[in-house]
């Protein structure tokens, strides 16, 4: 029996069925498209993924006219694109024929092979939630749903589980190993015992799959609603020494005697407290995945920088230098793009900048906590906040009391003077004219030591910073002769 849930994804899909059966191929809704149907998702929350005995040239044919756009960039691998409708309204659904694929014992590419069979099609693919499909052409019009190896079941007891045996397809392709971690947490599935101990004898054959691809999969499971099982199942079976080795490394206690709760437990906590924005309403907007990727890495240089000092216990000296500098380097080998690194590294490296204020809020604090954190104090802000982790609720309250300080400070000096964009009173032309100087390392001195007054005293006035320009620079000119 179908669920009346799938009604709307089969009134959709239906003129697109009869144009497959007219040429007597069979189309299916496969894969995490029934998954998600299955357990309730939104038809508009749901990709669309679609198989077919087809080949892709026979898919060209079928689409010829029901798609508004094609894509074939993944032709030789079996798939096309297609794209109905346009701007907020259009769809994009991806037909692939059934095929069978692996990985060699050395290479990071699949190797394809097109087959005839929907249950072969099936039998290749990660788990047995993801191997089930819902045939759109079957006799008579009636959706049947195709499910060999029991993943409705899986689905509904919650089992994580392979469709053949779990060294055959972790070894036909690795990542399905890191994949694992993520429906785990997304879906709160228990792996089933032969899956987990297949994971910890084969962790080390992630090595040949692509950075790149176990970059997009950590993404995925960094920015699913609640990622702590999942990245348990990480340190747990060895899976993160291999592209994360920072993450087990934090398995260490703040206090041996005391036995605090450890860096590791601390950073999954921090992670868990960085809430999707539409959670969070009533405050700025902010960057989801840069943030979450920040809580992960925040506290790796911990490890590194562990000490004791009488009458402190345990310290991390440096620990937020330390770690950006580690953060760059883990990132850049998963290969991250620029873009991606430079914004996690600087909140990371600005993670304790909070901290350093401890006896109230100047303005010139405020100015240089704003100018420091420039495009992402929207992001610094939450990570601030989610790095309490405390059980102590007067603490807790404190702090959060002192950013709420914090950012009503922020609005109101912004209103005043512009903070997202602080620049010294004068540009390098206006520097040059008063002083009558021409470009060089004078120029840019100056204009730092206007920086430092604005930062320190907010708008001066024109007059009274050419005043002070003047009086620094023959001051300069003095110590130089």
């Amino acid at each position: 029996m179908i669920p009346d849930r799938f009604a709307p994804v089969l009134a959709e899909l239906a003129p697109l069925a009869e144009r497959f059966a007219a040429a007597g191929h069979r189309l299916y809704v496969v894969g995490g498209s029934v998954r998600d149907l299955l357990v309730g998702a939104a038809v508009d929350d749901v990709d669309i993924d679609l198989t077919t005995d087809a080949r892709p040239p026979e898919i060209l044919r079928c689409i010829d006219g029901w798609a508004d756009s094609v894509w074939r960039q993944g032709e030789k691998f079996g798939t096309i694109g297609a794209i109905r409708g346009d701007g907020e309204r259009s769809r994009t659904y991806e037909i692939t024929t059934f095929r069978s694929e692996a990985y060699t014992d050395d290479s990071r590419k699949p190797h394809v092979v097109f087959a005839d069979d929907v249950e072969v099609d099936l039998s290749r693919r990660d788990f047995t939630v993801n191997a089930m499909a819902l045939e759109l052409t079957g006799d008579g019009g009636a959706p049947v749903l195709v499910d060999p190896f029991g993943g409705a079941a899986d689905l509904a007891t919650r089992t994580l589980r392979t469709p053949v045996g779990a060294d055959v397809s972790f070894s036909d392709d690795p990542l399905r190993m890191l994949r694992a971690a993520r429906f785990i947490a997304k879906y709160a599935l228990q792996p089933v015992e032969g899956l987990e101990a297949a994971v910890r004898e084969m962790a080390s054959r992630l090595e040949i799959v692509s950075a790149e691809r176990i970059r997009d999969e950590l993404d995925a499971l960094i920015t699913v609603d609640h990622p702590t099982a999942g990245l348990w199942f990480l340190v747990d079976t060895g899976l993160a020494d291999h592209f994360l080795p920072e993450l087990p490394a934090m398995r260490l206690e703040h206090d041996p005697i005391h036995r605090h709760k450890d860096v590791l437990t601390h950073t999954f906590a921090v992670i868990e407290n960085v809430r999707p924005p539409h959670e969070q309403p009533d405050r700025p907007p902010f960057d989801f995945r840069i943030t979450r990727l920040a809580a992960l890495f925040h506290d790796v240089g911990k490890p590194r920088t562990r000490g004791f000092q009488q009458g402190k216990g345990t310290t991390f000296h440096h620990h937020d230098a330390v770690g950006a500098r580690m953060t760059r380097q883990r990132m850049s080998a998963l290969r991250y793009s620029t873009a991606d690194i430079e914004a996690v590294t600087e909140l990371v490296a600005l993670h304790l900048r909070f901290h350093t204020y401890r006896l109230g809020w100047t303005d010139s604090a405020v100015r240089r906590y704003v100018r420091d954190a420039g495009d992402l104090l929207h992001e610094l802000n939450v990570l601030t906040r989610c790095d309490c982790t405390t059980r102590n609720e007067r603490k807790a309250r404190t702090l959060s009391r002192r950013m709420d300080e914090l950012e009503v400070r922020i609005a109101a000096l912004a209103e005043a003077e512009e903070l997202a964009s602080i620049r010294p009173e004068l540009d390098g032309s206006q520097v040059m004219e008063q002083l009558g100087i021409r470009p060089g390392p004078m120029v840019g001195r100056a204009l730092a030591h206007l920086l430092e007054i604005r930062l320190d005293e907010g708008l001066v006035g024109e007059d009274e910073i050419r005043r002070r320009l003047d009086e620094w620079f023959h001051a300069q000119r003095t110590a130089d002769h």
